[in-house]
């Protein structure tokens, strides 16, 4: 693998972290946890490009990483499951609660995928393909996150 190849391979599967064996999505959104963690000390406004900003970013690594793997969607990108929890926990206090919470929502709607992420996840190819399913399940993530915070 060339070096260029390396580095966005390296990115798209957060430090090779994808490359686990076992459960490559979970480890990532665990790294999606400490990302969520540095976005916390900003102010929302900020937080808020910054997380569209590698919403955007990570759709192009996404799509570059899949031509160089040659395979759609593999399992190895966790950049998206990072851009997922960012969503998931966006404008949360950051705490062990939100983030223990958060994290379950999320993998819940990331793994079962129900409507309409699964609907996207098949109906929309590319880099966008690989990301959208996991804003889509951040989002749904975020609403129930803040209702169970409610509630306790």
């Amino acid at each position: 693998m060339k070096q260029k190849s390396t580095w966005v391979v390296g990115v798209a599967t957060g430090g090779f972290i994808g490359k686990i064996p076992f459960a490559p999505g979970t480890f990532g959104s665990i790294l999606g946890l400490f990302f969520c963690y540095l976005i916390s000390f900003l102010h929302l406004l900020p937080a808020f490009f910054l997380i569209i900003a590698f919403i955007g970013f990570s759709i192009w690594i996404a799509g570059k990483a899949e031509t160089i793997l040659q395979t759609t969607d593999p399992g190895c990108i966790v950049i998206d499951e990072i851009a997922g929890m960012a969503v998931a926990l966006f404008a949360i206090p950051f705490n062990m609660t939100a983030g223990v919470i958060g994290f379950f929502v999320f993998r819940f709607f990331d793994i079962l995928k129900p409507f309409p992420i699964g609907l996207l996840e098949k109906r929309i190819g590319g880099g966008t393909g690989v990301v959208i399913d996991d804003v889509v399940a951040g989002i749904m993530s975020n609403i129930i996150l803040r209702i169970i915070l409610m509630a306790l």
